[in-house]
């Protein structure tokens, strides 16, 4: 094999195309290790744009910072790019591990090992590419060398951008992924021993430190699941028995004393031993006081617990739910305890299931319904808030029939007052008749909701039988507002400002402290 140190100015193609290979792997990973940051750092702290903007904008910051220090290392390249494979190969694909865990045990400390290991690592991978060059530059040239290293790089950038979102998260899961991508960050390492093995000087301690690496990351990838357990145990207190990562959300569900939970992205979404409450108070003012709804739409509520309450009308004649996540429905649909819940609603012949944006499927269609059941989570985030926009709600008009309502669940009046009230006058702000009201769920305290309709909403002469909560007597007592959950004066909430989720993370995150 010829010498990268030597004077000999070429060397065999299969060489220069095998680390040009080495590139491409290099480059899938290092944007693997920055997505998976980005992404549980969404799941856990809220405000995904604000979260992937900081973690990219850190990254990136970092691997400026490793291309810079690559000058300093000037002998023994090859040796220097294997150590620094290896360091990468072990913390990159630790990564989604140790965030996970410390965000059980240690959650004060989840944000400085988060943008410590986003700066690590990034300088690392900052580090990779510069030295690849500079071993390539005695055997290519120039020109070549730019444009050849630079293409392997962003087409492995491409391969995982694409890869991540539609394969590697949903089949494998952030902690799999995450150390899968070390193990091939590892092989990159034991290929460059291969092919250097004459140019280094400590072989067997390279040996040594491949093997542990690879042995590491590969008992990591076999326990895998038992660590994303140990994490989400300890972090939801309660034993999880079903934890599904999509595109779009981690969904766990909880068993303990209480029964079951509900969390999406580490949020609460309902507990068994309330949830009727939530779900009572959120359908039937609306629907009872239709009169006789025929066809009936819930956007959001993957779960089926609005469609069960929904089917509790002998006139409904049918109920289109929209759900972007498919994941949810199928959760919902198919494990048999979670079926029991929402009382197999989600196999109602009744029922048609619509997999799609909400906001895209109320643009593209023109069916009307007596009655739209909004059910999507809070605001955390600029996703989640165009859902709240004034922009919304007209595209909701649109889809009302003249006699129909809309309910729209609606944060808690008293812990994000300002929050409720902006939803409100977001409503108000399209032409329709608003009517706020709230209940008290245990699990969640206050909680509010709105009615809007062209018409005003009035109270209904009857309810479905059997319900747990609501009655005729107590429900005019939901439409009233103590004083410390009194309207307050509010902006409306555009696609342009977005106000609702600044103020929502404001008031949340006083009480939360995050």
């Amino acid at each position: 094999m010829t010498s990268f140190t030597g004077a000999a100015r070429s060397a065999p193609r299969p060489l220069d195309l095998a680390l040009l290979a080495s590139v491409f792997v290099i480059a899938a990973c290092g944007l693997l290790y920055e997505l998976a940051a980005g992404a549980l750092a969404s799941y856990l702290l809220g405000d995904s744009i604000l979260q992937f903007s900081t973690i990219i904008g850190t990254y990136l910051f970092a691997m400026g910072v490793g291309s810079w220090l690559s000058r300093y290392l000037e002998r023994q390249l090859p040796a220097h790019f294997l150590r620094i494979e290896l360091l990468v190969a072990l913390i990159g694909g630790a990564l989604p591990a140790l965030l996970f865990i410390a965000n059980a045990y240690l959650p004060g400390a989840f944000r400085v090992l988060l943008y410590g290991m986003v700066l690590l690592v990034g300088t690392l991978v900052g580090l990779e590419i510069p030295l690849v060059m500079r071993i390539l530059k005695r055997n290519v040239a120039l020109k070549d060398l730019v444009s050849q290293v630079l293409t392997f790089d962003y087409l492995g950038a491409l391969a995982v951008s694409l890869a991540f979102p539609l394969v590697l998260v949903p089949q494998l899961g952030l902690v799999r992924t995450g150390l899968l991508f070390g193990l091939m960050n590892a092989a990159v390492a034991l290929w460059a021993l291969y092919l250097f093995w004459h140019e280094l000087r400590r072989r067997r301690a390279f040996v040594a430190a491949c093997a542990l690496v690879l042995s590491l990351l590969g008992a990591g990838l076999w326990g895998a699941d038992h660590i994303t357990t140990l994490a989400e145990d300890r972090f939801y207190q309660d034993k999880v028995v079903a934890a599904v990562t999509s595109p779009y959300q981690r969904i766990v569900v909880t068993q303990g004393r209480n029964g079951h939970r509900l969390y999406l992205n580490g949020n609460l979404q309902f507990a068994q031993q309330d949830e009727y409450r939530y779900h009572e108070a959120l359908v039937h003012p609306a629907m009872a006081a239709q009169g006789a709804p025929k066809r009936v739409a819930v956007l959001g509520g993957g779960d089926g617990m609005a469609v069960r309450e929904i089917l509790k009308y002998p006139s409904v004649e049918s109920v289109t739910l929209v759900e972007l996540d498919p994941a949810m429905t199928r959760l919902f649909a198919t494990d048999a305890t979670l079926r029991r819940l929402n009382g197999d609603a989600l196999h109602s012949p009744k029922l048609t299931i619509r997999n799609e944006d909400a906001f895209q499927w109320l643009q593209q269609g023109d069916d009307m319904f007596d009655v739209i059941v909004v059910d999507f989570p809070d605001p955390t985030n600029f996703a989640i808030g165009k859902l709240y926009t004034n922009s919304f709600y007209a595209l909701l008009e649109r889809r009302l029939a003249a006699s129909g309502y809309a309910v729209i669940q609606t944060t808690s009046p008293l812990i994000a007052r300002q929050s409720f009230w902006t939803v409100v006058t977001t409503i108000e702000s399209v032409g329709l008749t608003a009517t706020p009201y709230h209940a008290h769920v245990p699990s969640f305290g206050e909680w509010g909701y709105v009615i809007a309709g062209r018409r005003p909403w009035h109270l209904p002469t009857q309810l479905p039988e059997g319900l747990r909560f609501l009655d005729l007597p107590s429900l005019p007592l939901l439409f009233d507002f103590p004083r410390d959950m009194a309207r307050l004066p509010a902006e409306v909430n555009r696609l342009s400002n977005q106000v609702l989720v600044h103020t929502y993370e404001r008031e949340w995150g006083h009480v939360t402290g995050h």
